[in-house]
């Protein structure tokens, strides 16, 4: 324990279990849930208009529907995602067998990076609708907050998917050294 001020004191081993118990349940933070609600939540709320000399609702992107349907089916399908495999973080310390738990953390490596993908997909085609949007479509710039947000909460969904892609790697070779570790030296009944 180190003093800290006088009055706190200090146990510099709890860096060190805090850090190992956050990689450990790292999707279990509510970044990745709250990018997608961020995405899907701004494009239904304020990412369709209606014009007063039309009677049909229009999306903010280029008037272009596929551009509001994309961020809001990527979102929505982002969030259930995330519900999936935190359930299966939960679930994974009592996953007794090594290939079962390699079997896990494979599909976690192909679906975060395929998120990752789709998130880039996403960003570049909204950001590309946004930006050749004529501005007499919305004379009174309604929505052009959210529309800004669901583009850069979509930048900021590749990078964390890339993240947890990069953290599931490293989960799977800690595995693939267990794996090794047993086969090399198996547990031998004692006397």
């Amino acid at each position: 324990m180190l003093p800290l001020f006088g009055i706190l004191e200090f146990d510099p081993s709890w860096v060190g279990s805090w850090t190992q118990r956050s990689l450990r349940g790292w999707r279990s933070k509510p970044g990745y849930e709250l990018f997608s609600i961020v995405v899907f939540g701004s494009i239904v709320n304020e990412g369709y208009l209606n014009s007063v000399s039309e009677e049909e609702e229009f999306c903010i992107y280029n008037r272009n529907p596929n551009a509001c349907s994309y961020g809001v089916t990527v979102g929505v399908l982002a969030f259930l995602t995330c519900l999936l495999y935190l359930a299966l973080d939960v679930y994974f310390p009592q996953i007794s067998s090594v290939k079962d738990r390699k079997k896990a953390v494979l599909s976690d490596i192909g679906v975060s990076a395929f998120w990752a993908f789709l998130w880039f997909v996403g960003f570049c085609f909204l950001a590309n609708q946004w930006q050749v949007s004529k501005p007499k479509d919305n004379p009174l710039n309604e929505g052009t907050d959210a529309a800004r947000a669901a583009i850069a909460f979509s930048f900021f969904s590749i990078f964390t998917w890339s993240l947890t892609a990069a953290l599931a790697v490293r989960r799977f070779k800690d595995l693939s050294f267990q794996e090794e570790y047993s086969t090399l030296f198996p547990t031998s009944a004692q006397p």
